[in-house]
């Protein structure tokens, strides 16, 4: 039996959890307030805090790190790399620490995770980190070549739903086809082609909004509301993600609150229900254009992510693509099942743990 420790920084929490092989022995989601948090200036000044907070949780739960058998941390903002379990080395920890094109909490997991492990001896990975590019290279390109399309994406939670329905199908997870839909505050639609992510809509560019996403727009409109004095460069990316899509329209994010604003009627009522079918209205075209990328030739669509809990959601979307592929439903999104799945499979030799600096792609500069 394998012991291993996921961590998954937020930006406000730390989610933790212990396993036995597969099975989560106890799990938990430290949650970090501002005042806490206030005295640090970035992100990577957060280790020590956020590393004494779990090594005081474990205790707390009798357990110690010298029972471990690897920790897994979430991957966070690298350069493009293939999906996969990477060892946690002195190239990956320099990287991690950058922190460019920006700061972003997860970055710390696989800082912390090495912090853990090596001093005790035993390995340290991240897994299918949100910068994986699989990308074909037909599917770079966009109208301007200096605007590549970019591959970050919900890539954890995409690999591990894969895996989990080839094995529904009785499937290899990497000869099958699939068009996953990641539905969360970011919508996630990838084009999944024998074990690769070979086209995504990138949810933070590109595709239908989301609850706090604009998703695609017009691009010279774009630029005129840029170009218009009303608005600071920040301001504009803050309604591009963040307080676009539906928070944009009414005021919410919460797509239970936009279900009681349908169900109060009048004006309010017509309003939300028409952004609330239009949402769903663009992601079945985001779905139609990825089973293009597929030649047609899929084996299942996976609806995953918190919004995939929406029965009613993910049954207008049903209704404009089931007929394109047979529709499976993974609700949520277990992140912390999938990191130490991803460690499980090296230990236990049915995968190599990747090399950072041999995988790197590119730069996320």
């Amino acid at each position: 039996m394998y012991s291993i420790l996921a961590i998954n920084p937020g930006s406000t929490s730390t989610k933790i959890a212990w396993f036995h092989d597969e099975e989560s022995v106890w799990q938990e989601t430290i949650t970090h307030s501002s005042d806490e948090l206030a005295p640090f200036e970035d992100i990577t000044d957060q280790f020590e805090f956020r590393l004494q907070t779990i090594n005081d949780c474990v205790m707390k739960h009798g357990n110690s790190f010298s029972e471990l058998s690897a920790v897994a941390g979430r991957g966070g903002i690298v350069d493009p790399i293939p999906g996969g379990t990477y060892s946690v080395d002195d190239f990956l920890l320099k990287r991690l620490r950058v922190g460019k094109p920006w700061e972003h909490a997860s970055n710390l997991g696989g800082i912390i995770a090495h912090a853990i492990a090596s001093p005790l001896g035993f390995p340290s990975f991240i897994v299918d980190p949100v910068a994986v590019d699989e990308l074909d290279e037909i599917s770079r390109i966009t109208g301007l070549p200096e605007l590549p399309k970019p591959s970050l994406a919900h890539a954890l939670n995409v690999k591990a739903t894969v895996r989990r329905a080839a094995k529904d199908l009785n499937k290899k997870w990497d000869d099958a086809n699939f068009v996953v839909v990641h539905l969360g505050g970011g919508c996630t639609i990838c084009a999944h082609k024998a074990g690769k992510m070979i086209d995504i809509n990138s949810a933070s560019d590109f595709g239908p909004f989301s609850p706090d996403r604009a998703g695609g727009l017009p691009a010279k409109d774009i630029v005129d509301i840029c170009f218009s004095g009303k608005y600071t460069e920040q301001e504009v990316k803050r309604k591009l993600v963040g307080n676009g899509g539906m928070v944009a329209y009414l005021g919410t994010r919460d797509m239970r609150e936009v279900h009681k604003m349908m169900e109060s009627g009048g004006e309010t009522g017509k309003k939300a229900g028409l952004v609330y079918r239009a949402m769903a209205w663009q992601v079945s075209k985001e779905i139609g254009a990825q089973a293009v990328s597929l030649s047609g030739k899929i084996d299942a669509i996976l609806f995953t992510g918190g919004i995939a809990h929406d029965s009613n959601f993910v049954k207008l979307i049903q209704e404009m693509t089931g007929w394109i592929a047979p529709c499976l439903i993974y609700a949520g999104e277990d992140e912390m099942q999938a990191l130490a799945e991803g460690a499980l499979r090296v230990l236990r030799g049915e995968e190599s743990a990747k090399s950072y600096p041999e995988n790197v792609k590119g730069s996320n500069t």
